[in-house]
């Protein structure tokens, strides 16, 4: 399979087909449930918005990249939670209600704030002339982001019974289209991402650790129960990072900015997974109290 395939064909579909799974979680109620997680939305959004923008903004100075590797980690941190989010924060006994509420207001915001990221980004860092999100590109990516979000919630309302039962398989269909589409794009271009592994891959690493850190400890310390607490940190720690390789190969054009998306892939379940196993013993004793 080439890279021109990966990038114009299957990147594309897998990234549809992700946001497709979203809307068939989704329900006008989960938008409608942030009056009764108020300060619980508040907290997610602005971990999401602010919070996380800033610590990779800060890491692309402390690790010294280059603007691409630099315009490809602000990609990274302005997507938002994907579907591992809300799977990861069901296994750790999170408040999946307010994943699902979080992942509603999120992924509109996202085909705003994206490409807002994105052209700012670019600006600042400058880079190669031929990088560019110009107003074309953004619809683009402001219809793969809501379309499919829109059309399974259509599925979900109009055809309850097959929204139910497609629903599971897409959600882990996605999780495998993730990891396939990183695997590929990893060997198809190994020798560049093992060249960037060093640095760049430690500082995705601390931009994982650290996104799930401010998830968490800023739940805590806006005293939000464990369960909230655990699903805003899988929310805000675990990314869209096929959004941000379709964005940085497909829109963009470039595999440069898709390496910290690449890498950050290989480190996320990993680390995802470690954190949950000490949520859920954290919220196993919230329970027995």
């Amino acid at each position: 399979m080439s890279t021109e395939t990966i990038v114009g064909v299957f990147l594309p579909l897998s990234l549809a087909i992700i946001m497709l799974g979203f809307g068939l979680g989704l329900t006008p109620e989960d938008f409608k449930r942030v009056l009764k997680y108020p300060r619980s939305v508040f907290v997610g959004l602005f971990c999401q918005m602010v919070l996380l923008p800033l610590l990779a903004f800060t890491l692309c100075y402390v690790f010294h990249f280059s603007p691409e590797l630099s315009i490809g980690l602000m990609i990274l941190a302005a997507s938002p939670g994907g579907v591992a989010a809300n799977i990861f924060s069901h296994l750790s006994h999170g408040d999946v209600a307010l994943n699902l509420t979080l992942t509603a207001i999120n992924c509109v915001l996202a085909a705003f704030t994206v490409p807002l990221v994105v052209n700012l980004s670019i600006d600042h860092f400058g880079g190669s002339e031929a990088i560019g999100l110009q107003f074309k590109k953004t619809i683009e990516v402001f219809l793969i982001v809501l379309v499919p979000v829109v059309v399974g919630m259509l599925v979900r309302k109009t055809k309850p019974g097959l929204s139910a039962k497609a629903d599971k398989p897409v959600r882990i269909f996605s999780i495998l289209i993730l990891a396939t589409i990183s695997v590929v794009a990893i060997l198809k271009e190994k020798e560049r991402l093992m060249g960037s592994m060093g640095t760049v891959g430690l500082a995705m690493l601390v931009f994982n650790v650290g996104s799930m850190a401010i998830g968490y400890f800023m739940s805590l310390a806006f005293k939000l129960k464990h369960k909230e607490a655990t699903a805003i940190t899988m929310e805000v720690g675990i990314h869209n990072a096929t959004l941000a390789l379709y964005i940085a190969m497909t829109v963009l054009g470039s595999f440069e900015l898709a390496i910290p998306a690449a890498i950050y892939s290989i480190f996320m379940f990993i680390t995802a997974g470690l954190f949950s196993a000490y949520l859920v013993r954290k919220n196993r004793q919230e329970f027995s109290a």
